[in-house]
């Protein structure tokens, strides 16, 4: 099975990458997480990304904040998926990070998830393996049946309260 990347702009980022790193461990997904920054060891990040696929990985998550070009930086470096996790800093609670992830240039396309999503960038990372791993696909469709019967079990708990 391909691996995912992660990588960081900042160590600062870890509790919000943890949440990514958690749910690919629940789907038995093999992945590594690094700490790159576009600005301060682009040739580093650049490196990572350009051997990506030559090193298994098959999808790039990049989490950053504020000017947030992590994840534009890391798709220009290869043609593997890219998800940008534009994360919340305490200036413009992640807006910035939002806006500087999701506006990228034509040609270099990043998917962006919410302001610190980083289990959906993780669920979509799953989702894209998962079109060439069966078993990962199989696994996606128990966790929505088990998604559902929560949601319908708490409707029938407020229903039973109320």
């Amino acid at each position: 099975m391909k691996k995912v990347g992660i990588v960081m702009g900042s160590d600062s980022d870890l509790p919000i990458v943890s949440k990514a790193v958690d749910t690919l461990r629940a789907f038995g997904v093999p992945f590594e997480v690094h700490v790159y920054s576009a600005h301060r060891t682009p040739a580093e990040a650049a490196e990572f990304a350009r051997g990506a696929e030559a090193n298994g990985f098959g999808v790039l998550i990049a989490a950053a904040g504020m000017a947030a070009h992590l994840a534009g930086a890391i798709a220009a470096q290869t043609t593997l998926p890219v998800i940008g996790i534009p994360c919340q800093s305490n200036t413009l609670d992640g807006i910035d990070a939002l806006l500087s992830t999701v506006q990228m240039p034509s040609g270099i396309p990043v998917a962006t998830v919410a302001i610190n999503g980083a289990t959906n960038a993780a669920l979509l990372s799953v989702e894209i393996l998962a079109l060439t791993e069966p078993t990962l696909a199989a696994k996606l469709k128990e966790k929505r049946v088990k998604d559902h019967e929560a949601v319908i079990e708490k409707d029938r708990a407020i229903a039973d309260r109320l």
